[in-house]
């Protein structure tokens, strides 16, 4: 016998939920065969096997709470070179010896029924959301065209594969009438007089967290908030003449978010009281700039961080931007991908924000807020003209920084982003 736990699940998370078991009782699995999903604070990561056999027992719940180190399941090693008496799926009879040996591709292929009950077992991994919609919906992920990373399959392609057509061989004339009626009905009900209907979720444990530091921060910081408008029409410019040259040598293109991580490195250097963390009754000074980047994903708001970012060029900022954005999308990002940070950088400019009031990041003392960029009538050698402008937001906690520190670090960040070449001399 071996036991299932919960591993550790990285720096500050102590605590998961049993998402979905993507086993049974009784189900054979395999060496570091997925078994179980589990979701963090951070991310949903899935938990395998580390001796083939038998499932045996399942002590853990879907919905359980768990901690880490905790008994998830028992696996029977004796039954690792046996047949289970009872194959997962009954539509194929087949389906026990493809799991005992799996490395049989060509008799997988060949009976794609054997597929369907083990998404774990598909070439294509599929991301926590796709495979919760694909058993809510009971879609054939093996039959799903993933676009995500090697083949991933994620949860637009299996809505997408919901929608075209239930039966790919039918006539076109059968699914047409069908498809709009289905979902049109529940929408356009008309609500019946003193009906007042509610539903009631679970928060997940992200969102859980999202909201016990947002409110952890504002109860435990000093938190103030400065704000500043920067005239975006020389690095606007600068990006305009670079862009088609950047993205021919480099293979990435060129956004305005390296401009502010460079230029706020160069601000944290000549003001490090915002690149450190209260200790107790010590001030920590971070000689390192690990530049967390905010990034909304579906289960709500995560950080992944820059390391060392001051050692990084242009293109690999750039690079690792879209990286963590794809992979924020896509739900891969990792533990490690999350972990740690100095200094956060948050853009609501992208949802169309024009002036926000960013939250702390703990144990960070600052956190800089991008916004919408709106060209804007403002006075300039005596005269009125029209100029991209972006209100840009800091907030600090004044434990530890004082108001003078704050306004002066965002009044070189707007100089250093209003005149792109101080950020040659600074780097």
């Amino acid at each position: 016998m071996s036991n299932i736990v919960v591993p550790q699940l990285g720096e500050s998370v102590v605590e998961a939920r049993v998402a979905k078991w993507l086993k049974k009782e009784g189900d054979r699995v395999e060496v570091g065969e997925p078994v179980v999903e589990l979701e963090t604070e951070k991310i949903d990561l899935e938990v395998g096997a580390e001796h083939g056999g038998v499932l045996a027992s399942i002590k853990r719940q879907e919905g359980d709470d768990v901690k880490v180190g905790e008994l998830l399941a028992v696996v029977d090693d004796a039954g690792a070179g046996a047949k289970p008496a009872a194959p997962p799926d009954a539509k194929s009879a087949t389906a026990a010896p493809e799991t005992a040996k799996a490395a049989d591709a060509p008799a997988r292929a060949a009976d794609p029924g054997a597929r369907t009950p083990d998404p774990g077992a598909d070439a294509r991994r599929a991301t926590p959301t796709a495979k919760r919609i694909a058993k809510e919906h009971d879609v054939n992920l093996g039959a799903v065209q993933g676009t995500g990373a090697a083949g991933r399959v994620m949860k637009d392609d299996v809505k997408n594969a919901m929608r075209p057509s239930a039966a790919p061989a039918a006539p076109p004339a059968t699914p047409s009438p069908a498809a709009p009626s289905a979902p049109a009905a529940p929408v356009q009900r008309r609500r019946a007089a003193g009906e007042r209907s509610e539903q009631r979720v679970r928060m997940s444990k992200r969102r859980q967290t999202i909201a016990r530091r947002l409110v952890e921060a504002q109860r435990t910081a000093a938190m103030l908030t400065t704000f500043n408008e920067v005239d975006m029409t020389a690095m606007m410019e600068l990006r305009e003449r670079r862009k088609e040259g950047f993205k021919k040598q480099h293979g990435v293109g060129l956004g305005i978010a390296s401009f502010f991580v460079k230029a706020s490195i160069a601000a944290l250097r000549q003001f490090p009281q915002l690149n450190a963390e209260i200790q107790g009754e010590d001030i920590v000074l971070k000689h390192y700039y690990d530049i967390g980047m905010a990034v909304g994903a579906e289960g709500g708001l995560v950080v992944p961080v820059l390391r060392d970012a001051d050692q990084m060029s242009f293109p690999e900022l750039e690079q690792a931007i879209r990286d963590y954005a794809k992979k924020a999308q896509d739900n891969t990002l990792t533990l490690e991908d999350l972990m740690g940070g100095t200094f956060t950088i948050t853009n609501g400019g992208v949802f169309g924000s024009l002036l926000s009031t960013p939250i702390l990041n703990p144990p960070q003392v600052a956190i800089l807020g991008l916004h919408k960029i709106e060209e804007r009538a403002v006075p300039q050698n005596g005269q009125v003209v029209i100029r991209p402008m972006m209100y840009v937001a800091l907030s600090y906690d004044h434990r530890i920084v004082d108001g003078r520190e704050a306004v002066q670090f965002l009044v070189k960040i707007k100089e250093y982003i209003e005149d792109p070449g101080h950020l040659l001399l600074e780097s």
